[in-house]
């Protein structure tokens, strides 16, 4: 298995339009497409204004097609024009567990 992290930081402000509008529209379908969801957080102490996603693939194919066909959903399409004016920047990162990983 690997893991998906992907960080987000928000415009000042925005966070709460942000994790709303999510909440609302997009884990739904995000969780239909790429399915395992491990979880969604927002940022407590450290780089404020983000949020972070952690979804679980058997492997770097699996992820491939699941996230492709995100990308060519049309539903994803529309919610995405409705969160990009929040988006400031991105970040993903592909986690590898270790051995003695709960998570393998």
């Amino acid at each position: 298995m690997i893991v998906e992290e992907r960080t987000y930081h928000v415009y000042t402000g925005k966070l709460a339009e942000l994790v709303r509008l999510y909440a609302d529209e997009g884990i739904a379908i995000q969780e239909e497409v790429l399915g395992n969801l491990i979880g969604w957080f927002t940022v407590d102490v450290g780089e404020l204004s983000s949020v972070v996603s952690l979804w679980g693939y058997e492997g770097s194919g699996q992820r491939e097609e699941r996230r492709a066909a995100l990308q060519a959903d049309p539903r994803w399409q529309t919610f995405v024009a409705k969160i990009q004016p929040l988006i400031h920047t991105q970040r993903n990162r592909i986690l590898v567990p270790t051995s003695f990983s709960p998570i393998r």
